[in-house]
């Protein structure tokens, strides 16, 4: 009898597994990536992923989330470096917004398999965030105040329309009065690295997003050769088209595998 307990216990522990244990499991035999880094843009924190976090931990990801101090490209990509470095593992690097600039310049770490772009930037090396609106309609619904220091908020009014305007009236008002402010300067920082000359690269493109003119955000995700996504949303796409960007992180995960060997 007591030579059964073992097995019991053994039967006992697979069974209480979770879908999402068993799919971690699996990933790691396959050798498939299984951790997810995200990086938020500008005027946001992390707390925006929220959906995109749950819906790919749901699938037996292994999902982290940056805090960009926004004071700096140095610091952004310092704080993205502090959680690539905890990986047991390839990941994947996905960036909104400002944190394409970041995962661009980070995204060369040993650790990082490939890069998604969600309505995101990506400059090259030797050039500036600010240098990639050159020659791209302007977005007079995305208004920026900058403050006496130098840190940008967007306009309080402009607010819903400009970055979240398929979120409802409530989530909009949260997002606009827990804004970050970046600081503006870090638009003037010259890179050093770009990732997606060494990393395969996806995109998803927010069709109604009022942050950048479209032809801009086309012409980044092209210039990068991502493999690309278009949905409707606005800006605010990772929390309104959650199971959208999921599914494109899941699609890189899983192709990105054989750059993880």
């Amino acid at each position: 009898m007591f030579k059964l307990i073992p097995a019991l216990l053994a039967a006992a522990l697979a069974a209480s597994l979770s879908p999402a244990a068993h799919a971690t499991d699996a990933a790691r035999d396959s050798g498939q990536v299984k951790n997810v880094v995200l990086v938020h843009g500008a005027f946001a924190d992390g707390s925006g992923w929220r959906p995109v976090y749950d819906d790919l931990t749901a699938r037996g990801y292994r999902v982290s989330i940056v805090q960009n101090p926004l004071t700096s490209l140095a610091d952004d990509v310092a704080a993205t470096r502090r959680v690539l470095d905890r990986q047991d593992g390839p990941a994947i690097l996905v960036g909104h917004s400002w944190g394409g600039t970041v995962i661009t310049e980070a995204g060369v770490h040993d650790k990082v398999a490939g890069l998604v772009y969600v309505s995101a930037l990506a400059p090259d090396a030797g050039e500036t965030t600010a240098q990639q609106y050159t020659g791209f309609a302007p977005t007079p619904e995305f208004v920026i105040e900058t403050s006496a220091d130098g840190f940008g908020f967007i306009s309080p009014p402009k607010f819903k329309a400009g970055f979240a305007h398929d979120t409802t009236d409530a989530d909009a008002a949260f997002l606009r009065d827990s804004q970050v402010p970046i600081n503006m300067s870090a638009f003037g920082t010259v890179l050093t690295n770009a990732a997606w000359r060494s990393k395969p690269s996806w995109a998803v493109i927010a069709t109604e997003d009022k942050a950048f003119d479209q032809a801009m955000l086309i012409h980044m995700a092209e210039r990068i050769d991502a493999r690309i996504t278009r949905v409707s949303a606005s800006h605010a796409v990772f929390m309104t088209q959650p199971k959208v960007v999921a599914d494109t992180i899941d699609r890189a995960a899983r192709e990105a595998t054989q750059y993880a060997k």
